[in-house]
């Protein structure tokens, strides 16, 4: 396997695995990650370049095993396949299977929500963010949580990637998103007692207009 670190290489991967969306979704969007200041410290492997035929996304410096695989092809084929293997990674959410997450998604642009207007806020009501202090709170409203395996991965993704949320006038979170490693909104919550408000709406609204200014593609 060849390891890519030139930035034109991996500009022009995350080009090629964009043309297989949605089926190579965890390897791109950990691509798009690296690109953008690499906050999960990936690295990305290839069977060959540029014509490649399987990249391996995993944590830098690891040689046995990996995150997510693409196996597929650098051209326009349309026989295309992604496969992830947890072992002992944190990076890999606990009890998610990625191929299960992906294997009916319907990649239709939504472009429209990125200029969606917001609903007015209740007074008191502040837009800010998460931070690795509030795992216990994901921790337990998460329903693949409930466990130090998952805590020790949302504190993680916490402390490296970013998030929206919606804070009541005591500054607690009561509603979020977040991206995890592989560049997808894997978090959203909102607590029961604030639902039907309208705020889950509000908080896809800001991260997507976020990370669409970055060059992440917003589909669901």
């Amino acid at each position: 396997m060849l390891i890519l670190t030139c930035p034109s290489q991996l500009q022009r991967l995350e080009v090629a695995l964009r043309r297989s969306l949605p089926l190579a979704l965890p390897v791109h969007g950990a691509v798009m990650n690296i690109n953008r200041g690499n906050p999960g410290e990936f690295e990305v492997a290839v069977d060959s370049w540029p014509d490649f035929g399987a990249v391996l996304a995993r944590r830098s410096g690891e040689v046995a095993g990996g995150d997510s695989f693409f196996l597929g092809g650098g051209g326009d084929t349309h026989d295309t396949r992604t496969h992830s293997a947890s072992g002992n990674n944190p990076w890999v959410a606990p009890q998610m299977p990625l191929d299960d997450c992906y294997r009916n998604m319907h990649a239709a642009f939504y472009r429209d929500l990125t200029a969606a207007p917001l609903f007015r806020l209740d007074p008191g009501v502040r837009v800010g963010s998460l931070d690795p202090s509030h795992a216990d709170l994901l921790n337990e409203t998460w329903a693949y949580g409930g466990n130090e395996r998952s805590r020790r991965y949302l504190a993680e993704v916490l402390g490296r990637f970013p998030s929206v949320c919606l804070q009541d006038e005591e500054r607690r979170p009561f509603s979020w998103v977040l991206r995890d490693p592989y560049g997808t909104g894997a978090q959203g919550y909102t607590l029961p007692t604030h639902r039907r408000r309208g705020y889950m709406k509000t908080v896809l609204i800001l991260a997507a207009r976020r990370d669409h200014a970055l060059g992440f593609p917003i589909f669901g």
